[in-house]
């Protein structure tokens, strides 16, 4: 198809206007002269275009080594096997494929290269115990076990039962019912219809391939019928109903299951053939979701390395679990756990009745104690701090709330400088220096109502236990300002990684400063992160998580060790220090609870969240 001199230049105004806009957001280097590169300017995830449906256009015209859509936008990228191929795909394309939102025709470009992206999903290496054995049953014992699964009836099933269909699949369970209301099982009610005897040679093969996996012989079995088009959401599998390992059996046709790390956000694809058996143990079990996309295209990798796509075709997938015994998971992976949730879900309602005497063992005691060695190491003022306290002008008074050894208070000699804090060590420090300073409870500041022009709290606010205690210490920094003063409040972010960058503390960790591609590798081979639960000092009911340093938080209420040499002792003295760790806009929303605060700005920075606010005038 041919197009017109005048529709060929209204496409080229169309496409210069995407060029400009994708060049603010993405840094794109767009190119006059043809590349391997293709930017599809118009159509991405955000306007519901599909990778299988792009790619089968674009093969048929050249060879396509890569397609990248980044999330939530409308455009993506198409990277060819060599530069013929992709001016191919660019001259049947570009205007002509209406692939774009409401049918609207494909507008194409060139570009120099990719922009940076995650890692392949099909090389970022298998996720940690993910086990796949190609050809596991063949033909015969494929046919056996589906006639013994299609045939099998329980002596009270209805036709209703028979023909049992869930939104995406048809499904049948053996042993025990999965009831997807809860994603779990009813122990008291086993089913007579049980899993096939067919099965039992297929627990002696897999002893014989892995004689050190964790095995019991599976009593629950679930028989989904996937037609072309019908998938699984991304989920995992209940940890207190079920035991590890998980094993799904593929047969009829091949189909692509895609793997998700919630933690990290990687994902990993991986190409189910027809007669394979997945093992989904430790790691993969645990800590990944796993699911089937709904479409009748899958996109896999080429035999020249470059990707194609290939037609789904029925399929029918045997998933054989065990039950647990005890309905409690103890596993090293709290973040998809049930268990762990259930337990972290009771903390804030123990954290209320015992918040006063949480904070005063585990933060005022604390700090009391290792108050000399926490000072060495806090010598070096944060730049956006320190920029926001010498912003102010000459007589201005500021009060640092939580000041700690005063590095903040030397920052600004033409203003009136105060400083409090509950630590008499920490104190101790500041009046060595000569700072101004006083001890309080930052619940309780002795400050006179509308005093002071500007208030500081760094690293103080994530101490208090309950949301309650922590909008009283914003309270009183209200309190004490005068109308249209400002106050600068930072607290610890729950995510270290934001703006897709490591965060200092993590860099501070040399496993977590390896290139993206060690990265991956490293991760699918390291030993999981142990969490460990101990008793907040002195409340024996309320245990909370104990958080392993310099690595991503699991928790929001955590206890977060210190470790102290003492001069006398070659071992080393653990503090427990109790944080609560924001979510994003959390600190946000509690500083705009009285109603007589502006957010100025919000922004993170190294690791936590922060926020300049300004008091309303009268």
């Amino acid at each position: 198809m041919t197009l017109s001199k005048n529709v060929e230049k209204k496409i080229g105004k169309k496409i210069k206007r995407c060029q400009q806009l994708i060049e603010k957001d993405s840094a794109t280097q767009f190119s006059d002269e043809p590349t391997e590169c293709i930017v599809i300017c118009n159509a991405g995830l955000s306007t519901g275009l599909q990778q299988e449906a792009l790619l089968k256009e674009a093969i048929t015209h050249g060879p396509v080594r890569q397609v990248l859509l980044p999330p939530g936008k409308s455009y993506c990228f198409l990277q060819c096997e060599s530069k013929f191929a992709a001016e191919a795909v660019y001259a049947a394309l570009n205007g002509i494929c209406a692939l774009g939102q409401d049918g609207a025709v494909l507008l194409l470009a060139f570009c120099a290269e990719l922009p940076p992206h995650q890692d392949d999903p099909w090389d970022s290496g298998l996720p940690g115990g993910l086990i796949l054995e190609h050809d596991f049953i063949d033909a015969e014992m494929e046919k056996a076990l589906l006639d013994a699964v299609s045939g099998a009836r329980c002596p009270d099933e209805t036709e209703a039962d028979r023909n049992a269909t869930l939104k995406h699949r048809k499904v049948k369970h053996f042993g025990y019912e999965f009831v997807y209301g809860t994603n779990n099982v009813d122990k008291t009610k086993p089913l007579d219809r049980t899993i096939p005897a067919v099965c039992e040679t297929m627990w002696k093969r897999l002893l014989a391939l892995h004689p050190r996996l964790g095995w019991h012989v599976p009593d629950q079995l679930t028989v989904n019928q996937y037609e072309p088009g019908q998938g699984i959401p991304p989920h995992v599998d209940t940890h207190s109903a079920f035991d590890d390992p998980i094993l799904s059996l593929s047969c009829g046709a091949d189909i692509v299951m895609e793997f998700k790390q919630p933690s990290t956000g990687r994902q990993h694809c991986v190409d189910l053939a027809a007669r394979s058996l997945l093992i989904m143990s430790g790691e993969s079990r645990y800590d990944w979701t796993h699911g089937i996309t709904p479409r009748k295209l899958d996109t896999i990798r080429a035999p020249n390395g470059g990707l194609t796509v290939r037609k789904r075709q029925l399929r029918v997938s045997l998933t054989f679990r065990k039950l647990r015994q005890d309905s409690r998971c103890g596993c090293q992976f709290p973040r998809l756990c049930d268990t762990a949730q259930r337990s972290v879900e009771k903390v804030p309602a123990l954290l209320e009745c015992h918040a006063a005497q949480v904070e005063a063992e585990n933060v005022h005691r604390v700090y009391n104690e290792i108050a000399k060695h926490f000072s060495d190491t806090r010598h070096s003022p944060w730049p956006r701090v320190e920029a926001f306290v010498r912003s102010l002008p000459p007589g201005a008074v500021l009060l640092d709330i939580g000041c700690g050894n005063g590095k903040y208070l030397a920052a600004n000699e033409c203003a009136l400088m105060f400083g409090c804090d509950r630590s008499d060590g920490l104190l101790q420090v500041c009046v060595e220096r000569g700072f101004n300073v006083l001890q309080c409870d930052c619940l309780a500041v002795p400050f006179r109502d509308e005093s002071v022009d500007a208030c500081i709290s760094i690293a103080v606010i994530h101490h208090l236990a309950t949301d309650r205690r922590r909008e009283q210490a914003i309270a009183e920094m209200l309190r004490v300002l005068r109308p249209g003063g400002r106050a600068l409040i930072y607290v610890w972010a729950k995510n270290q990684e934001a703006n897709a960058r490591k965060s200092s503390y993590l860099r501070q960790n040399r496993h977590n400063n390896k290139p993206s591609s060690e990265d991956a590798s490293a991760n699918a081979d390291s030993a999981p992160v142990h969490v460990e639960r101990v008793v907040a000092t002195g409340v024996t009911d309320c245990t909370l998580p104990v958080h392993t340093n310099r690595t991503q938080f699991q928790h929001q209420d955590l206890l977060v060790p210190w470790k102290l040499r003492s001069s006398d002792s070659a071992e080393k003295a653990t503090f427990l220090r109790y944080y609560h760790v924001f979510e994003e806009h959390e600190l946000d929303r509690l500083c705009l609870v009285s109603g007589q605060l502006e957010v100025v700005e919000s922004y993170y920075d190294q690791g936590n969240w922060c926020v300049v606010l300004e008091k309303h005038g009268k």
